[in-house]
């Protein structure tokens, strides 16, 4: 199976008619007496659009984005983005384990950056690393049939083997990602050498044995906060039509939509730019809106139902689990539920949803021993 190779060229028609939306936006009240009471506060979001109109340099950071080998292949009849990164290492080494490193939602390849920087180098053990666009992000297309978890677990796999050639890899993943990335795990394991996630996985029923004090605990508290949060993917799931049709037509809307989640899942202790930089948002933001797969990233919540349960896990697991609400307190039981032979179970207390962007050091260092010791 062939691949070509692609550059990210976004047409200047549509950079202009993004700064002309952006210097028309209509801006809201604040909801509630304070800063970010009732969701992404006005004030941040003039500020943050002003400086997308004025300040941010796409051009730049599409140089910097081209400067990755980038490609496209035809998976399961519909293109797929990836970047394939090689490592460099001295004559007659032997290569190590391949890796393929997969986004969740909102989000893109562009999170996967800083640990491609770092797993490539011989410092970081020269891994040849995989980037996929997940289908129906980015340049990805979406697919014709209902996009499960398993359907984003076999085109991943193809592109690894099939497309890329690889006879064993390595997968890593958060968020959708991740739970891509523990289906992989599942469905191939004479080729997935392992798995690292910093979204422990849950298992596909709980009957199997009586919940524990501490497993009763954590599924209780996720309830709670799914009840202050939740309310995105619920509309996603339901209505994805109707919110789309909202945010493909105002950049200032999708902006919104996008940072409400990247302030409440990052570590960034009440202030954004602590775990994540303006310009990286705005880079992943505008990706979204020069593609105009804000809709299509939705798929895979709306045809959550198709999902069929999940195997055990029988691979090699690592984890490196995440700061933020809804991890608090994860129980490794939940995970050893779902995964019969975890090797890692790391809480480093920093680095929230989004970590290969808020701690690529850390989550670097932590991939790098698991995937060697393989």
């Amino acid at each position: 199976m062939s691949f070509s190779s692609f550059r990210i060229d976004v047409p200047d028609a549509v950079l202009n008619d993004l700064r002309a939306r952006l210097a028309r936006t209509r801006f809201t009240d604040r909801g509630g007496n304070q800063p970010w009471q009732g969701g992404v506060d006005p004030d941040y979001l003039r500020d943050l659009v002003s400086y997308w109109h004025d300040g941010y340099d796409w051009r730049a950071h599409e140089a910097e984005l081209n400067a990755y080998p980038q490609h496209l292949a035809v998976v399961g009849g519909r293109k797929l983005h990836f970047l394939h990164v090689r490592a460099a290492r001295p004559a007659g080494t032997p290569a190590p384990l391949p890796l393929i490193l997969s986004h969740g939602w909102p989000s893109s390849f562009v999170e996967m950056l800083p640990l491609v920087d770092r797993l490539t180098s011989p410092a970081g053990g020269g891994f040849d690393v995989v980037v996929p666009s997940l289908p129906g992000f980015g340049f990805s297309e979406v697919p014709d049939e209902p996009v499960t978890r398993a359907l984003l677990a076999r085109t991943l796999h193809e592109l690894m083997t099939d497309v890329l050639g690889y006879e064993r890899y390595g997968a890593f993943g958060g968020d959708v990602g991740g739970v891509v990335t523990g289906w992989l795990g599942a469905l191939y394991p004479e080729q997935v050498a392992g798995i690292h996630m910093i979204h422990p996985p849950f298992p596909a029923s709980f009957d199997a044995r009586p919940l524990s004090a501490a497993e009763q605990a954590y599924l209780d508290a996720e309830t709670a906060y799914d009840e202050t949060d939740g309310g995105y993917s619920a509309i996603m799931g339901t209505r994805p039509d109707t919110l789309a049709a909202a945010l493909a037509d105002s950049p200032a809307g999708l902006a919104a939509w996008i940072v409400d989640k990247y302030r409440d899942w990052s570590d960034n202790h009440g202030d954004l730019a602590n775990s994540i930089d303006r310009d990286t948002l705005l880079t992943i933001i505008t990706l979204y809106w020069v593609t105009g797969t804000i809709g299509s990233s939705f798929r895979q919540y709306a045809d959550f139902g198709h999902n069929t349960p999940r195997p055990d896990i029988t691979v090699p697991a690592a984890f490196t689990v995440s700061t933020e609400p809804a991890m608090a307190n994860f129980p490794r039981s939940i995970a050893e539920r779902a995964c019969t032979d975890i090797r890692h179970w790391s809480e480093p207390g920093r680095g929230g949803h989004f970590m290969p962007l808020e701690e690529p050091d850390l989550l670097a260092t932590e991939m790098r021993q698991f995937f060697t010791s393989l």
